[in-house]
């Protein structure tokens, strides 16, 4: 396709143009990252994203599913992959966001099996799909909540973040009991991201919800109750 290819070959050059030799080794150490950075910081990344995602439109789905799934799989360097999601989540391909392109934003998260990648997808991607298609989608992230993959775990956990007054509390609850007792870290730092981002809407029933689960790891609970005037020292 095409389109496809003008595309990517624009983000590529669009990257190595903005490269830093020296904050790619900066980078790369932060996120201990087997994969090469370009060195280009976000706000230039999104400057970049805007101009090729708008000079290179793409006419329909399958060469949207296609473009992101090429920056993804052939990334040389992580910001390939941070356009990828970028791309996923554009405005002008909103129409496509359904709960056919989970298999797209699953594979993201199991491949990508970072905090920087799953992160992003879980919350900007996934949570959208579940507010929007809360039949299909609730059933596929209690699913996740007990998978053997951490990643599909923290996804299932804090994919609700920012969701507000939006929250589905039993969803939440699910996902959290089902891995308050691992000891992951990132399961358990994203459990109390969770419940302190829903304590920004919720306080008491954070509060509550702590006093409740007795087996949250310190860390969960400080986190929750970072806030609130609480936690664990």
């Amino acid at each position: 396709m095409d389109e496809v290819d003008e595309l990517v070959r624009a983000a590529r050059s669009g990257l190595a143009e903005l490269a830093d030799p020296v904050r790619a080794a900066h980078m790369r150490r932060y996120l201990q990252s087997a994969m090469d950075f370009r060195g280009v910081y976000k706000p230039e990344r999104v400057k970049l994203a805007r101009r090729v995602f708008g000079e290179h439109p793409l006419p329909d789905r399958e060469s949207f599913v296609a473009a992101v799934l090429a920056l993804w799989r052939e990334a040389a360097f992580r910001e390939e992959r941070y356009l990828a999601i970028d791309l996923a989540g554009h405005r002008a391909y909103a129409r496509w966001q359904d709960h056919s392109l989970m298999p797209l934003y699953e594979e993201m998260i199991v491949t990508g099996a970072w905090w920087d990648y799953v992160d992003d997808v879980a919350i900007h991607r996934v949570g959208s799909l579940l507010r929007a298609d809360r039949e299909r989608m609730t059933p596929v992230l209690r699913r996740w909540a007990h998978d053997e993959d951490r990643w599909r775990r923290r996804t299932a956990v804090i994919c609700q973040v920012t969701a507000k007054a939006d929250t589905d509390r039993d969803l939440l609850t699910a996902a959290i009991e089902a891995n308050q007792d691992d000891r992951d870290f990132f399961l358990r730092k994203g459990i109390g991201w969770a419940l302190r981002d829903y304590a920004r809407t919720e306080p008491d029933w954070v509060r509550a919800f702590v006093e409740a689960h007795p087996a949250l790891s310190p860390l969960s609970v400080r986190e929750a109750l970072k806030h609130l005037g609480g936690g664990q020292p």
